[in-house]
C-alpha cells in the first residue's frame, strides 16, 4: 500500500536581505538566507503544520488570497515556483479499555 501524498505549490521571493518561501495552498511561510534554505525551511514549515493540524483536527487546505498572492502582487519577485511532494504514514492502533 502506498503511503498518501500532498502536492502543493511553493515560491520563492527574494527579499530586502533575504529569501521568503510560501506555498500558496496553506498559506505556510518560511524564510532563509539564500534560496535552497528557504525552499528547505518552507518544506520543513509545511510538514510540521499538516502534522499539527491532522493531530489536532484542524483545517488543512486554507490557501493564500488571490489579492495576496506573491504570483500577483509581486512576480518581478519571485526567483522560483516549484512543487512540494509529501509523504506521510498513518499509523493505526487501539487502546484496549477494562470494562
Amino acid at each position: 500500500m502506498s503511503e498518501p501524498t500532498f502536492i502543493f505549490t511553493g515560491i520563492v521571493i527574494k527579499e530586502e536581505g533575504g529569501y521568503s518561501s510560501l506555498c500558496l495552498e496553506l498559506d505556510v511561510a518560511s524564510q532563509g538566507e539564500n534560496k535552497e534554505d528557504a525552499k528547505q525551511n518552507l518544506l520543513e514549515a509545511v510538514t510540521l503544520y499538516l502534522e499539527t493540524a491532522i493531530e489536532s483536527n484542524l483545517p488543512l487546505i486554507r490557501p493564500v488570497l488571490q489579492s495576496d498572492n506573491p504570483l500577483n502582487t509581486r512576480p518581478n519577485d519571485i526567483l522560483d515556483v516549484f512543487k512540494m511532494h509529501i509523504k506521510f504514514k498513518v499509523q493505526t492502533y487501539a487502546e484496549a479499555t477494562n470494562y
